[in-house]
């Protein structure tokens, strides 16, 4: 049996942390951990995305057209609405990476307090 997720979060509980992020302390250590897991949290960012076909052929041929639209301000859109998309994809995933980095921490500090408990 698969292991079950024992967070399950309302709507009402992600606004809330996602507005405590506001606070500058809190998202100061946020920024800290990401610095520090950039390289890292890149790798697996661009394998989440090369996995799920992101950017295959199909990102490819999106590009290809955005350059090679004839009216410059044609093409200007299109680029800036590819990067826009790209940047919305990026953040889902990497918003998607940040919540299993944060079980992956929880998980690992609640298994060191199982072995503190057993010394």
């Amino acid at each position: 049996m698969a292991d079950a997720d024992p967070e399950r979060y309302t709507a009402e509980q992600v606004d809330a942390a996602v507005q405590a992020l506001g606070d500058p302390e809190r998202f100061a250590h946020a920024q800290e951990i990401v610095t520090h897991a950039a390289p890292g949290l890149q790798g697996v960012l661009n394998a989440a995305l090369h996995e799920g076909g992101w950017f295959g052929g199909a990102h490819e041929s999106q590009v290809r057209q955005a350059a090679g639209a004839d009216d410059p301000m044609e093409r200007e859109q299109a680029i800036r609405l590819l990067l826009a998309e790209e940047t919305r994809l990026g953040m889902l995933v990497g918003v998607a990476v940040g919540l299993e980095l944060g079980r992956e921490l929880r998980r690992r500090a609640y298994d060191r307090s199982d072995d503190r408990k057993e010394d």
